[in-house]
């Protein structure tokens, strides 16, 4: 069945099992393909497209209960389910535009009698995969990320390809009400049997139209309703999605207001309490304003509106407001258009980060150091083998460094570093032979971190430090550096492949070759120089294949994400932008601060927020924009960036972990609801929670108590190098916007308000505009006044 656009097949069993957009020169399919389910020894075809589950007056009817009728005309197909009280008829139906599919879902009840609904979610199981092989064709061609946007009215799904290369597919919502959209993760992890890569799995899509949750379910996600409905007598209820091809992000958002009225928001997704905050959004011709408000938490849990309508300022469809939020915490800004319908955006509002910082530094420092005569002296909890647990030194380092030096907190980190780091990771402390920590193997990953641990601590005054100058330190950074990337220094095939493989340290490895250049610690510049031009050359030669996507993994952030960091920072301008694509792939845009993270489903096995590999990926593509100046990679850095600050957000309340002063988590899971565990519906967690699940997390977890925030730092110390001293302002169409700050127009000019915890830079690369303050000095506000940066109304700066 085709128009111009689509073409589909429904199976006898009345799923979507086949859909293509005939424009795409890959033919990829959109939708879950059952026949790959069935060739790598997955069981979940009751998960397929157009499959449901259905409870009713307390009886649960599914899709696969029956064999459904199905009725074909040349251009509509229906499947309809006809149950002893109840009907449920699917169309897909293409005549209603030749570059459209519409998707009707009816429910009607067949008895005089009102029944009750309390659930009814359908799956709607587009190509989300990690295929099981290493044909990075069918991972960046074959497969998407899927971004939600859940509003009353309105909402919608984007489907883009991995490969970030149009046409995706859009899904907007046209009759009824969304809920939410759930996700169910199939995988299979290899990790601990030697092989790279390891893991492969795929996420289903359910949309929430009923319920959703089991019975009696109590989360603190007040921002998402979980209700049902009830269904009167011989009435039907009715939901309708259409399905469009776009090229890119505006793209999907024009075709939403085009063609089904869907409101264009333009809002940031942070607001720091008290600073300005400018809020936009533009309506359809036909469409008008009626009602605005924002649905918060007060700090006692109690939720609160505040009426905004007479705020707003229009012209013509256009609306804008200029709001300050007092109370931190998640904010839900509702808009009522012509009196019957509501969008919504969803937004954080923080403390001064700096604050989060430097808490979070005391905690690490105060209560997860294990001191001389602990049961492993010097090291921080929780104890891990994986070097990704060492970030959260690395963090303690460098606030220290940028912000007020407390002595003791860098004595500790030295002190693990000497008495716990080196023993561990090393037999003998011997830099050249690494310890087997994982049974017959070691990972080369494990020593970027412990590299920049040593590297930092080296930045230090020798006054600071107990043990070694230095220049010691840096000295082991530069030794551990080499057995990371030379592949020589490794016995085994596996050894010599990891070390090739990029990772967190294109953050840090200009700064390290510059300091031992300083030093002149020429023998070691010299020898990782050298490494160092290799990797780079060689990822940017094998960019063309997307090589470096693989890690342990067939097709990961951690690989894309600092490919795209590395070759931008080596100016190796096609390969950057060629990665480039597939971490704007991986960066969500939704209207929910939370969805518009990078995924690294395999981490909460559920659509998430990954604190680490999320953060490094963010500050790849900030680096690439700031190489390319390219406005996409801008945006989507910073959209990223806010996601994983909620990690460590102690003010959050629609999660039901709550942060004590200092904590985080490493994990947040996207999805209401998580279908693999319930519990963690929109929940902050560590990956330990999955040891009571059984299977490879008993292996890497020794119980499931272990805190949850075993891998983090790391990301926080990238942000602190990106946007936490940088702030950027952008052009488009005539208007300047701020990125990581607040702008406000004053008689004097632009106020540009950083939201930096440590604001030292400010660029406008549009107008080749350049602020960077003397020795590190804090500058939180700048004007921009006839075309220049200035300071207290003296000139600082015009490149």
């Amino acid at each position: 069945m085709e128009n111009k656009q689509f073409r589909l097949q429904v199976s006898p069993c009345g799923n979507l099992t086949n859909l293509v957009l005939k424009e795409d020169i890959h033919k990829m399919n959109w939708v879950m393909d059952s026949s790959y389910l069935e060739d790598s020894g997955y069981d979940e075809k009751e998960k397929l497209f157009g499959n449901f589950y259905l409870k009713m007056d307390g009886k649960i009817l599914t899709s696969t209960d029956m064999i459904p009728t199905i009725t074909e005309e040349d251009v509509q197909a229906t499947v309809t389910y006809v149950f002893e009280q109840i009907e449920v008829i699917m169309k897909y139906d293409l005549s209603q535009s030749e570059d459209r599919l519409v998707w009707n879902i009816t429910m009607k009840n067949r008895t005089a009698k009102e029944l009750n609904i309390t659930d009814f979610a359908i799956w709607s199981s587009f190509s989300y995969l990690m295929y099981r092989n290493n044909d990075l064709n069918l991972q960046t061609n074959h497969s998407a990320a899927i971004f939600p946007s859940i509003s009353k009215h309105y909402s919608k799904l984007a489907c883009v390809r991995r490969s970030n290369e149009a046409p995706h597919l859009g899904m907007y919502q046209t009759k009824g009400h969304t809920l939410s959209v759930g996700t169910y993760c199939a995988y299979t992890n290899r990790f601990f049997e030697s092989v790279s890569p390891s893991l492969d799995g795929m996420l289903f899509h359910q949309l929430i139209l009923a319920g959703g949750y089991p019975k009696d379910f109590v989360n603190a996600d007040w921002l998402y309703e979980k209700k049902g409905f009830t269904l009167s007598g011989l009435s039907e209820k009715e939901w309708e999605y259409a399905f469009q091809s776009f090229e890119n992000q505006n793209d999907f958002y024009d075709i939403g207001q085009k063609n089904y009225g869907h409101p264009i928001f333009d809002f940031e997704p942070l607001a720091i309490i008290d600073q300005h905050y400018k809020l936009a959004f533009k309506l359809s011709k036909n469409q008008y304003l009626t009602d605005a408000y924002i649905d918060y938490l007060d700090a006692s849990g109690k939720g609160k509106r505040e009426n905004i309508f007479r705020k707003m300022n229009h012209k013509e469809n256009s609306y804008y407001a200029d709001l300050i939020f007092t109370t931190p915490g998640e904010h839900r800004i509702i808009i009522e258009i012509n009196n019957e319908k509501y969008d919504s955006v969803i937004l954080n509002v923080m403390e001064p980060i700096r604050k989060t910082i430097e808490n979070r530094s005391h905690y690490i420092s105060d209560v997860l150091f294990n001191g001389q005569n602990s049961d492993v002296p010097y090291s921080y909890s929780p104890i891990s083998k994986q070097g990704e647990s060492l970030g959260k030194l690395s963090l303690v380092l460098k606030n220290n460094l940028l912000g007020h030096t407390n002595v003791k907190e860098v004595q500790k980190v030295e002190a693990s570093c000497v008495n716990y780091i080196r023993q561990k990771w090393f037999k003998n402390g011997d830099f050249t032979n690494p310890s087997y920590l994982y049974g017959d193997f070691y990972r080369c990953m494990d020593f970027e971190y412990i590299a920049h641990v040593f590297y930092l601590l080296s930045q230090f005054e020798e006054n600071i430090l107990q043990y070694h100058h230095p220049d010691t330190y840096l000295a082991w950074a530069a030794d551990v550096f080499s057995l990371r990337v030379n592949p020589d220094l490794h016995h085994k095939l596996r050894g010599k492949e990891e070390a090739e493989m990029l990772g967190v340290f294109f953050l840090y490895i200009d700064d390290l070759m510059a300091e031992l250049k300083r030093r002149r610690l020429i023998d070691k510049y010299n020898e990782i120089s050298s490494l160092w031009s290799k990797i780079a050359q060689k990822v940017a030669n094998d960019s063309i294949t997307y090589k470096a996507a693989v890690t342990e993994h067939f097709f990961d952030n951690a690989g894309f994400g600092p490919a795209a960091g590395a070759l931008a920072s080596t100016h190796h301008i096609e390969g950057a932008k060629k990665y480039g694509e597939l971490v704007l792939a991986n960066i969500g845009f939704s209207n929910d601060f939370r969805a518009q993270s990078p995924d690294r489903w395999w981490e909460a096995l559920s659509y998430m927020i990954h604190s680490l590999w999320g953060g490094v990926t963010a500050a790849a593509c900030l680096k690439v924009y700031e190489e390319l100046h390219d406005t996409r990679y801008l945006k989507s850095a910073y959209r990223a960036t806010i996601g994983i600050l909620y990690c460590y957000d102690t003010n959050a309340k629609a999660t039901d972990t709550k942060l004590m002063t200092g904590e985080a988590a490493s994990t947040y899971s996207i999805a209401g609801p998580h279908i693999n565990r319930p519990d963690l519906s929109r929940n902050r967690f560590g990956q330990s929670t999955f040891y009571r699940d059984g299977g490879i997390f008993t292996r890497l977890f020794t119980k499931e108590e272990e805190t949850a925030d075993w891998d983090m730092g790391e990301e926080l110390v990238a942000y602190l190098d990106g946007f936490g001293k940088k702030t950027f302002l952008f052009e488009e169409s005539g208007i300047v916007s701020v990125v990581n700050g607040s702008i406000e127009e004053t008689n004097e000019g632009l106020l540009i308000t950083s939201y930096a915890p440590y604001p030292t830079e400010y660029h406008f690369y549009d107008r080749n505009l350049h602020f960077i303050s003397n020795n590190g000095e804090c500058i939180p506000q700048l004007l921009l006044a006839d075309g220049e940066f200035k300071l207290n109304k003296e000139v600082l700066t015009k490149e």
